[in-house]
């Protein structure tokens, strides 16, 4: 583990991929050259519940405030005409609006946009602060994953029961015309369908989110392995080509983890489309 790689004085490579206690730093604490930490805040449990500042909540905290300084400094002056930062933005939103909102939900997602925006430019921020030597991916903790799909799961039933009501939408689960016999079959079947999307939103944002970072720190500690510095050259050009490909994959999977949200909350509010 990461504190027992740190005791020996070896570099921990997977503790840079996991959350922990420590903040990376260079030559701070550093046992193999700028291999450093720094100890974060550490607190007691509150009835159970932990309250530490952990890597990736820092980062998560870092993404967060830097999207909120760049909105503000981009939109402190409006304008008829955009340019520059805000230019940028005012692009990305009319995507999102025009190319996934709108599509998929019709002028109903209008309402979902504010939300739908935000998870977009959360996971966008998050996935490319991880891209930073010395920061950390918080996209790939589960945790974090899970929390991000939960929070779609709650506007998903909450959309559903708003636009059905709560027994029109607990019917709208199973299939119309379903014979009497069949429901205690298809009944945790279609509990089991609500309950699996989350589920794949998570596993999805975090699985890529950490499938790129395990690849190249594989191809580095290549050299260390087998210690050959003749492969050095080619561990390191596999390593920043998939570094290149990270970055197309941070946009991607955000935009994937949006799209899908707003189908899945289309898809509750309008059970029979």
């Amino acid at each position: 583990m990461a504190g027992d790689a740190e005791a020996d004085g070896q570099v921990d490579i997977v503790g840079h991929i996991l959350d922990s206690k420590n903040l990376d730093v260079p030559f701070i604490n550093a046992h193999n050259w700028v291999d450093g930490h720094i100890a974060l805040p550490q607190f007691q449990p509150i009835y159970g519940i932990d309250l530490s500042i952990s890597k990736h909540l820092l980062m998560m905290w870092v993404a967060s405030g830097l999207l909120i300084l760049l909105l503000t400094v981009a939109f402190r002056r409006p304008q008829a005409v955009p340019f520059g930062l805000a230019n940028l933005f005012e692009a990305v939103v009319l995507f999102i609006r025009d190319e996934v909102v709108l599509p998929i939900m019709g002028e109903d997602g209008r309402r979902f946009l504010p939300y739908l925006l935000t998870v977009f430019f959360f996971i966008l921020f998050c996935n490319l602060i991880g891209l930073f030597p010395y920061s950390a991916t918080a996209t790939g903790n589960i945790s974090v994953t899970a929390a991000l799909a939960l929070c779609t799961f709650a506007v998903t039933q909450a959309a559903g029961i708003k636009n059905n009501g709560l027994i029109g939408y607990c019917r709208s689960l199973v299939p119309s015309g379903m014979p009497g016999w069949l429901l205690p079959i298809m009944i945790p079947i279609e509990l089991m369908g609500l309950l699996s999307k989350p589920f794949a939103l998570a596993i999805r944002l975090f699985a890529n989110m950490i499938a790129g970072h395990v690849a190249i720190l594989v191809f580095l500690g290549l050299i260390i392995m087998l210690k050959n510095y003749y492969l050095a050259p080619f561990s390191v050009a596999f390593a920043a080509a998939i570094y290149l490909l990270e970055i197309f994959i941070c946009f991607i999977q955000a935009f994937i983890f949006t799209l899908l949200s707003a189908l899945f909350i289309n898809m509750a509010a309008h059970p029979d489309h």
